[in-house]
């Protein structure tokens, strides 16, 4: 969320962020795991040790019980679609069997997820934005406040199979995986047509309107559009 418009950043997010903490989390792991193979167990340990401690305080920190999510940033309240690295990296710092897991997972269902992406911004909250268009400076100030990116499809739908894979309740995992492959069938019919009849003929654009007729916005041909919806068309 790096929009600026001569020199003012559109969305500044100051502080304690979600996603570098989960980053952070996920990155203490695999050099947990480098570590024990290329340097000894006392590494090794230094780093289960920061993680762990990493952990403790983003759950104690970051939830925000009120809206049932994530804080963005610790004390911005606002719902935003960067809760999602907590969940599906490869070691999430979210534990998720847990309710709060599943109350995130909701909230960013019901509050980001449409046809063509995540929305940058949930519906309700302060300078919501649902059309890009005007002047640069219009479009800047609206690019990360609630238009549609398609590429956001792929961590959610990281932290949905992560979902399954860290249930061991059998019914769980049978609900969560149906979910899973309805959510997959929406992405390829829906892509399916968009990639032949709107917008960049071959390709997926950068971003969309979130509301009818969820036009397509932003870079005609988009690399990391077109490479997460890929990735999610081929269940990779």
């Amino acid at each position: 969320m790096d929009a600026k418009y001569e020199g003012i950043a559109v969305t500044p997010r100051n502080g304690k962020a979600v996603e570098i903490n989960s980053m952070w989390y996920n990155a203490l792991k695999i050099m947990e795991e480098l570590a024990k193979e290329f340097e000894g167990k006392e590494y090794s340990r230094k780093y289960a040790s920061l993680a762990s401690k990493t952990k403790k305080a983003f759950n104690e920190k970051f939830y925000n019980e009120k809206k049932k999510c994530l804080y963005d940033v610790i004390g911005d309240g606002k719902i935003r679609p960067n809760q999602l690295f907590s969940m599906s990296l490869t070691y999430p710092v979210l534990d998720l069997n847990s309710n709060i897991a599943d109350e995130v997972f909701a909230t960013v269902t019901m509050k980001l997820l449409n046809k063509y992406g995540l929305k940058t911004l949930a519906k309700g909250e302060e300078n919501y934005t649902e059309i890009y268009d005007g002047s640069p400076f219009k479009r800047d100030m609206s690019y990360h406040q609630g238009i549609t990116w398609p590429w956001l499809l792929g961590i959610y739908y990281d932290a949905y199979k992560n979902r399954i894979k860290a249930t061991k309740d059998k019914a769980k995992k049978e609900e969560l995986q149906q979910g899973l492959n309805e959510f997959i069938n929406n992405v390829k019919k829906i892509f399916g047509k968009d990639f032949y009849q709107r917008g960049m003929v071959g390709s997926i654009s950068e971003l969309y309107d979130s509301k009818s007729p969820f036009l397509p916005k932003g870079t005609m041909a988009q690399g990391w559009s077109v490479a997460e919806v890929f990735r999610i068309m081929l269940e990779k």
